[in-house]
């Protein structure tokens, strides 16, 4: 499903336009993306936790050249699924 089809889905099932149901798309990216960058997690009750995980520093290989190469620590989004969508899914 690509973000039309979101959006397109979305304006359907909500009754709302389709450039409203983007603006709501888009609000509701930018507010996890805000809380996320926060340092916070977003649960969705039923539906699923958004949070930070931390990667540590790692050696890696160039795939090109085979030299090894230094890979700096990074913060990484991450989404859980919570029981209702495993169970929707399931």
């Amino acid at each position: 499903m690509t973000k039309a089809d979101l959006v397109s889905a979305m304006a359907e099932k909500s009754g709302l336009t389709k450039a409203e149901a983007e603006r709501a798309l888009k609000a509701f990216t930018e507010a996890v993306e805000d809380a996320l960058k926060a340092g916070d997690k977003v649960a969705l009750v039923g539906f699923g936790t958004f949070a930070v995980g931390e990667r540590a520093a790692r050696t890696g290989k160039n795939p090109q050249t085979g030299k090894k190469i230094q890979i700096a620590a990074a913060k990484v989004p991450k989404f859980k699924a919570g029981k209702a969508l495993k169970d929707a899914v399931n």
